[in-house]
């Protein structure tokens, strides 16, 4: 039975969404590389949007709706699977140290007065407020026995909650698979696989899963797949045991404090969770554990006598603004639900209802326009004009000149026509500003960059994607940083997506490099070739960074590559042509462009590149690390556009002897 629907995530969000679109009617798949690994982990199962003060109104609405769905939805999976989820509607106490203030960050209700009423402030959206009461130092000490003595006072959320997190994990895979919910485990989703603006299937490590719908909730992993702004935090925590006999009252209420939350359960003191941008890295480390147990005996200071029970970790997905990304995508039958951040469990029956809508009714809710993935791709307030390419540079200002008098043609690439034959590109910089003002006095219409070091935002590529105006530019992802052929394709099919999600939809474009040497930045051709050969496979237009070597351009034409692009020298060496009688021979025999990539360091060399019948230049390092960029990209631009005058023109015949330029005869003798 081929599924209607597939999840890309097994996570509590995945499973929510496909139990829910299953009872609705539809038949599920989730794929999940580890069922084990999902950010449900990272978390203690606080349902506390009261608590945590969110600050957006849209999120708080969001968080608030989800909190109302807790008991219908949790009491409809207990009944499906007979098991608890641990939903509790226990309220939450938030209590504040003396350096806070007397009332902390809330700062209403009146001093003094037990349980005296504080409504947070509403949400445009909300029908209704959610109630807050403030307890002075007396009141909050008898209300929770055991407090740090710093305690002075602290707020009551009455109406937040808590579930374990951990069982409902459970019960949401015994769930899924009790109404027939697909389940495929240790599957690892590879990329997507697009045409015309639908996603037709996805390459996994099993092979190409199609279906007519795809959910992408695969959380803190989604920037594997598509450039979407999702990376991982990492989160600690640890439990404590509570001793079968204690003198002291146990733990009753869940305690939310500055930095640390614990959170009791039935034998166990839950306590979290350090937020670290460390990437993937995995692990529990002591400086992490210290810093939880030093917040938590401030806050509770009997826990220190504790036997300490476990460690773990998790990665949750947060994005820029640490609003979850939901709803429709570039393709019309992929949908988002990601990038919950810290609020994955509290917000998993809303997305199930929200998603499912949407799915299969087509009916978007208005909230989810706050959290579409369009909102991190707002265009740039500094656009690059793209010129005319044969503009002149004279006094620091552009002025037309006349038409070149020997006619050319445009350069041709995959089917896509480009006036300018100068490829530019945006790493190396000093600053955003001085890579907009170069490729802008470049005129070029072609800019590679480098995927991976946009998806880490690498030093210098903060931001990039809208630095440009891709309106006007033709973006040329790379695989740069990529040591195989493995790791290129999985690269490659990031930076289609890339494309695609900044407007350029028929974007098929792919500087291919795939570079184990990290010493010379040498290309390696059997890996080239490798990627090559599946990429073109894939309906890409591949463009191969390679050595000067005749054979293999040849072989990459023959595959369907789009281009070649043999080197001059090493990669930002500035050496200039060392590899002039090759290129000489690929430019001889290939019937695909021929762009001279790498190692260009002056204008003369870039000429002498195309007056050798290069039918492009692509020079990013002798730019960028000019003095004055953007001159140094004016100086490129005319010196491509006056070789491949002179290769069109035709260069004069050499000889062996001198030749005067004025002729001899008639001239005055005496």
């Amino acid at each position: 039975m081929i599924s209607e629907t597939v999840i890309i995530g097994g996570g509590v969000i995945g499973l929510a969404i496909a139990i829910e679109l299953k009872l609705r009617g539809t038949n599920v798949t989730v794929l999940c590389r580890d069922f084990q690994a999902a950010a449900t982990h990272a978390a203690a199962g606080m349902l506390a949007p009261d608590a945590e003060n969110i600050p957006n109104g849209a999120m708080r609405s969001l968080c608030w709706r989800s909190r109302a769905l807790y008991p219908d939805w949790t009491r409809k999976l207990e009944e499906l699977t007979g098991l608890n989820t641990g939903y509790r509607a226990c309220g939450i106490l938030a209590p504040v140290f003396e350096e806070a203030g007397e009332q902390g960050s809330r700062g209403a209700g009146e001093q003094g007065k037990l349980l005296s009423p504080a409504p947070l402030p509403l949400c445009p959206s909300a029908s209704e407020e959610s109630p807050a009461y403030w307890l002075n130092k007396e009141a909050i000490h008898q209300y929770q026995p055991g407090l740090g003595a710093e305690v002075v006072g602290g707020w009551w959320y009455p109406e937040d909650a808590q579930v374990d997190n951990k069982a409902l994990a459970q019960v949401l895979q015994t769930a899924a698979e009790s109404v027939g919910v697909e389940l495929r485990d240790g599957i690892t989703v590879e990329g997507f696989l697009q045409q015309q603006g639908q996603v037709v299937g996805v390459q996994t490590n099993a092979g190409i899963i199609r279906a007519a719908h795809y959910v992408l909730a695969s959380g803190a992993w989604s920037n594997e797949l598509l450039p979407l702004p999702v990376l991982p935090r990492k989160g600690q925590m640890l439990s404590v045991r509570i001793p079968e006999v204690s003198p002291e009252l146990p733990l009753k209420r869940v305690l939310f404090g500055q930095d640390i939350y614990i959170v009791p359960r039935r034998d166990r003191l839950v306590i979290g969770a350090t937020s670290e941008d460390v990437g993937f890295i995995p692990n529990n480390t002591p400086e992490g554990i210290q810093k939880l147990l030093q917040a938590a005996i401030r806050l509770y200071p009997q826990l220190k006598h504790y036997p300490i029970q476990e460690f773990w970790w998790g990665f949750r997905p947060t994005t820029p603004d640490e609003l979850p990304i939901l709803g429709t995508s570039h393709c019309q039958n992929l949908t988002f639900a990601t990038g919950h951040y810290r609020n994955g469990i509290l917000l998993a029956p809303v997305t199930a209802t929200l998603i499912a809508d949407l799915i299969l009714e087509q009916k978007s809710d208005p909230l989810l326009a706050d959290f579409h993935y369009s909102r991190f791709h707002s265009k740039s307030s500094t656009s690059t004009p793209m010129l005319t390419h044969s503009a002149n540079f004279s006094n620091g200002h552009h002025s037309a000149i006349s038409p070149l008098p020997t006619q050319d043609s445009p350069l041709i690439i995959a089917g896509k026509t480009f006036q300018s034959r100068l490829m530019t590109g945006t790493g190396k910089y000093r600053s955003i500003e001085e890579m907009q003002q170069s490729v802008a006095a470049s005129d070029c219409q072609i800019v590679t960059v480098a995927v991976r070091r946009v998806q880490t935002k690498a030093p210098g590529h903060e931001g990039l994607a809208e630095a440009l105006d891709w309106t006007k530019i033709w973006m040329l992802p790379n695989t740069a940083g990529c040591q195989t052929a493995e790791e290129a394709i999985r690269v490659a099919r990031l930076g289609r997506e890339m494309a695609k999600l900044l407007g350029q939809e028929d974007n098929n474009f792919i500087k291919l490099e795939v570079i184990p040497d990290l010493k010379y930045l040498l290309p390696d051709p059997i890996g080239t070739l490798q990627a090559a050969e599946q990429l073109v496979k894939e309906g890409f237009a591949v463009l191969p960074y390679i050595n000067a070597d005749p054979m293999l351009a040849k072989r990459l034409e023959e595959v369907g590559c789009a281009t070649v692009m043999p080197l001059a020298s090493p990669i930002g060496s500035g050496q200039g042509l060392k590899t002039t009688a090759n290129i000489q021979i690929i430019i001889e025999n290939a019937g695909v462009p021929v762009v001279v990539d790498a190692g260009i360091g002056s204008p003369s060399e870039a000429a002498q590149a195309m007056e050798l019948g290069a039918d492009a230049l692509l020079i990013n390092s002798a730019i960028a690390l000019s003095p004055k960029p953007a001159a140094m990209a004016r100086a490129m631009n005319l010196a491509a556009v006056a070789g491949r005058l002179a290769y069109l023109a035709g260069r004069m015949p050499i000889k062996d002897y001198a030749s005067p330029s004025s002729p001899l005869t008639g001239t005055i003798t005496s």
